[in-house]
C-alpha cells in the first residue's frame, strides 16, 4: 500500500498549532455536532492520516475535518479511492516541471497548452476546474487566519486572471466554461473581501465590478449572492447604509435564498447589521430573529460552496449581531452576542476571534468596566493586533476611549505598556 506522507495535513496542523491529539479532539467534537454521535479518534488516528496509512477517511470523518479546517478533504492532502490512473505520458513528465506546475497553479498549464508548436489544442476539463477550486479553498483559509492583508488580495486577483487565461488555453464544454467564469468570479470576490477587510475601498469597488461581470457570465447563483452580499458589507463599513441595504437586497432577492434557508439566513443577518448602522432598532431585532429562524430551518448537511461552509454558522450570526448592537449603543446586548460568538467560533477562525474579542472590549468599556475591558483587549493575538488593518484600527479606538474614560489610571498604563510590547513584534 502507498504510504506517502500527507504533507498538506501536516502543514495545516503546524500552521494552526495542532498536535495529533488536539486535532483528534476537535474532529470528534465536530463529528458530534454534525451527526449527533461523538467521533472515536485519538492521536494515533491523526498520525495514520499524516503518515498516509489512511488516504481517504470515512465520510463522517471527512465532513468533520472540513468543518474544523474550513478546507475540502482533497485540499488537506487526502486522496479519493477512485482516482484516474495517470497516463504513461504524465508518468514520464519531468519532475521539475511537475513541481513548477504545482507551485504556480494552473497558469503554467494554460500557457503550455497555448504555446506555439503544440500538436493539438488542449482539452480543458473539470479536473482543471477542481484544481482552481482547491486554490480557492486555500485563499479562504488564508482569509480566516490573516484577513484584510494586501498579499491575499493580490494573490486572489492573480488567480482570477489564471482562471480567465485558462478559457483561451484550449477547447472546453459550455459547463466547463461556466465553471471557469465562476472560479474567476470567486477569486475576484475574495480579492474584493480582502480589500474591504483592509479598508481599501477604492480597490474593493474595482474588484466588485469585475466580479459582478464574471458572475453574470457564469450564471452561478451562489457566487452572485456572495458578491452582492459583500457589496452590502462594503457600503456598511463606508457609512452608506442606504446603498448597503440596496446591495444586500439584490443578494436576498436571488432564488438561491428561497432554495436554501442558510443563504436566506446570511442575507437577513447582514441586513440586521446594516440596520444597526442605520439606527433602526426594530428592524435590527426583527432581522436577527428571522435570521435565526432561517438557520434552524436549513439542512445542516446541505451542499454549499466552500466559502459558505467555512464561515457562516451560529458564531458568525452572533458576530453580526454584536456589530449591530454596538452601532445601536446597546452595549449589554452586544456583550451577550460577543460571548456567544466567541464560544461557538471554530478553531481556525483567527481573524473572526480577534474582531469579536476587540468588539467585546469596546462593549465592556462602554458599560464602565475599564479593567475587564482592558483584560479582554489584551487577549487579542499579537499578529492580528499589529497586522490586521481593521483590528488594529479598532484597538487604537479602544485605547483612545480608555484614556478618555480613565485618564491617568493604572489601567491606562497597563494598556500603554501592552501596546508598546505589541509594537516590538512588528
Amino acid at each position: 500500500m502507498d504510504t506517502t506522507r500527507n504533507t498538506a495535513l501536516e502543514a495545516w496542523m503546524k500552521a494552526h498549532g495542532h498536535s495529533s491529539s488536539s486535532l483528534a479532539e476537535a474532529v470528534n467534537q465536530a463529528q458530534e455536532r454534525l451527526t449527533g454521535r461523538p467521533g472515536g479518534h485519538d492521536g494515533s488516528s491523526v498520525r495514520a492520516w499524516k503518515a498516509g496509512r489512511v488516504r481517504w477517511p470515512k465520510s463522517a470523518t471527512r465532513r468533520a475535518l472540513e468543518d474544523v479546517t474550513g478546507l475540502p478533504a482533497t485540499a488537506l492532502g487526502f486522496v479519493p479511492r477512485r482516482r484516474t490512473t495517470p497516463s504513461p505520458a504524465a508518468q514520464r513528465e519531468d519532475p521539475d516541471m511537475k513541481r513548477r506546475t504545482l507551485v504556480g497553479g494552473v497558469a503554467a498549464a494554460a500557457a503550455a497548452a497555448a504555446a506555439p508548436g503544440s500538436a493539438a489544442p488542449r482539452r480543458i476539463g473539470m479536473s482543471d476546474v477542481d484544481r482552481l477550486r482547491h486554490r480557492f479553498a486555500e485563499i479562504i483559509a488564508s482569509d480566516h487566519r490573516y484577513g484584510g492583508q494586501h498579499p491575499i488580495e493580490q494573490r486572489a486577483a492573480a488567480l482570477a486572471a489564471e482562471a480567465l487565461n485558462l478559457q483561451n488555453a484550449g477547447s472546453a464544454t459550455q459547463r466547463v466554461r461556466g465553471s471557469l467564469y465562476a472560479c474567476a468570479a470567486s477569486f475576484r470576490s475574495s480579492a474584493m473581501w480582502a480589500a474591504i477587510d483592509g479598508g481599501r475601498y477604492d480597490e474593493a469597488v474595482k474588484h466588485m465590478r469585475e466580479a459582478q461581470a464574471l458572475a453574470e457570465m457564469s450564471g452561478d447563483q451562489a457566487i452572485k449572492f456572495r458578491i452582492w452580499s459583500h457589496a452590502g458589507t462594503m457600503y456598511r463599513h463606508m457609512g452608506r447604509p442606504a446603498d448597503a441595504l440596496a446591495a444586500n437586497d439584490v443578494a436576498r432577492g436571488l432564488h438561491i435564498t428561497r432554495r436554501d434557508p442558510m443563504f436566506a439566513s446570511l442575507g437577513l443577518a447582514r441586513q440586521g447589521a446594516i440596520q444597526g448602522t442605520a439606527q433602526d432598532r426594530t428592524g435590527t431585532r426583527r432581522a436577527f430573529d428571522q435570521a435565526h429562524d432561517a438557520m434552524y430551518r436549513a439542512d445542516p448537511d446541505g451542499c454549499r460552496p466552500v466559502w459558505m461552509r467555512a464561515f457562516y454558522d451560529e458564531a458568525e450570526l452572533h458576530s453580526l449581531a454584536l456589530s449591530a448592537y454596538l452601532s445601536l449603543g446597546d452595549h449589554p446586548t452586544a456583550e451577550f452576542h460577543a460571548h456567544r460568538c466567541l464560544a461557538a467560533l471554530r478553531p481556525y477562525m483567527a481573524r473572526s476571534r480577534a474582531i469579536a474579542t476587540t468588539r467585546l472590549a469596546h462593549a465592556q468599556l462602554a458599560q464602565g468596566d475599564a479593567d475587564a475591558a482592558t483584560a479582554t483587549a489584551m487577549k487579542v493575538a499579537d499578529d492580528a493586533a499589529t497586522r490586521h488593518p481593521r483590528v488594529s484600527r479598532m484597538l487604537q479606538e479602544f485605547g483612545a476611549a480608555l484614556r478618555a474614560t480613565a485618564p491617568g489610571s493604572a489601567t491606562v498604563q497597563t494598556w500603554t505598556d501592552h501596546v508598546a510590547a505589541w509594537r516590538t513584534t512588528v
